[in-house]
């Protein structure tokens, strides 16, 4: 256990020093839109962490604006993974239904999710719905192909032994397919959930909360510290979704890699 946390403080030794390194140039360059972290981390610590502990040190603003963000990121996640997963293995396992849908998908794929904003916008108008429609139109064809493409690759092994024990499609699809193609799904969940706090930024610029409202103000209020603050943020949020999602990838998966190493 300690070992392990030895590992993991190493493996951030490159924090300090890129820390070290910005707060060196920005002060030498002394340019406005470019803060140094010694006037960023306050600034940080006054806009949303001076809450008390049992808070989490979150004040009000934080509590106000950091929940709906990351309740509308994973209500997005979680409804492209199920329509990704459902809609890519019918896809695998079916090459007529692949041949008829594959044009639709791959129209729908190629448009950009920014560029279908206002359609968005039209349809749910500004608030929740329009941004989890948004987030999980924009994050779905990894989770699909990584799905389609695992469902299609299942070994014709196991789908025999199946057959030999008479196995009911259920059976098929939960005990073997569904397995078989769970390392390429969540290869597309783990692609998927970084876009999602992409779009999920680009979606709150037309709200009235959120991390992406947030970032926006700041923007326009000139308040540069607390912009760098946001961008900050979203990217700690980010590496900490990753090893959230690389922790739970390890242990839903440690049967493949056990079978992997034995191979």
């Amino acid at each position: 256990m300690i070992r392990k946390f030895a590992t993991a403080v190493l493996r951030l030794w490159i924090v300090p020093v890129v820390l070290v390194a910005w707060e060196l140039i920005t002060r030498a360059l002394e340019h406005p839109y470019f803060p140094p972290p010694t006037t960023i981390l306050p600034h940080m610590r006054d806009l949303w962490f001076d809450g008390p502990a049992s808070q989490l040190w979150l004040n009000d603003t934080a509590l106000a604006n950091f929940p709906q963000s990351l309740g509308r990121l994973l209500t997005g996640w979680v409804l492209a993974g199920v329509i990704g997963v459902t809609v890519g293995l019918a896809l695998g396992r079916s090459p007529l239904f692949f041949r008829f849908a594959d044009p639709i998908i791959q129209f729908g794929r190629a448009l950009p999710p920014v560029a279908l904003l206002p359609m968005f916008l039209a349809i749910f108008s500004i608030g929740a719905k329009m941004q989890i429609s948004m987030i999980a139109f924009g994050i779905v064809w990894p989770v699909l192909f990584n799905a389609a493409d695992g469902g299609r690759h299942v070994d014709p092994l196991h789908l025999e032994t199946a057959r030999v024990f008479r196995f009911s499609r259920t059976q098929r699809l939960f005990q073997v397919i569904l397995p078989s193609a769970l390392p390429k799904i969540f290869a597309g969940l783990r692609l998927s959930l970084s876009l999602a706090l992409i779009l999920m930024v680009i979606a709150e610029f037309f709200s009235t909360d959120g991390l992406g409202f947030q970032l926006r103000l700041a923007q326009r209020q000139f308040d540069l510290p607390g912009m760098w603050g946001a961008v900050i943020l979203l990217g700690v949020l980010g590496y900490l979704f990753n090893q959230i999602f690389v922790l739970a990838e390890r242990r839903a998966l440690v049967w493949h890699s056990s079978a992997r190493h034995r191979t």
